[in-house]
């Protein structure tokens, strides 16, 4: 029989009830402190100049995202047309050893 290794405890069956103790203090509930308001205007302020860094990052970034799809495009085109060929080739010196 398969014993675990880490002991457990099974689930109560009947009504518990705790003893108190009375030589510990009682803890008075303590409301949480209020959350400080937030200020009135954005915490982000973007000057012109982060402005337009921020526009020519994104530029760059379409850029980069652009010429790499368009990369990726001619680069299975031109898998695409080799293959083509080949198979033309291929189909050529087929027929031409039937004919032999």
């Amino acid at each position: 029989m398969l014993r675990p290794k880490i002991p457990t405890n099974p689930l109560p069956t009947g009504i518990v009830t705790g003893t108190t103790r009375s030589d510990v203090p009682a803890v008075p509930h303590q409301t949480p402190a209020p959350a400080p308001m937030a200020p009135a205007r954005p915490t982000v302020q973007l000057t012109p100049g982060a402005v337009v860094a921020v526009i020519g990052g994104g530029t760059a970034l379409v850029l980069v995202v652009g010429a790499v799809l368009v990369s990726m495009l001619l680069a299975v085109a031109v898998t695409a047309a080799s293959l083509g060929i080949s198979a033309l080739v291929v189909r050529s010196l087929v027929a031409s050893q039937n004919h032999r």
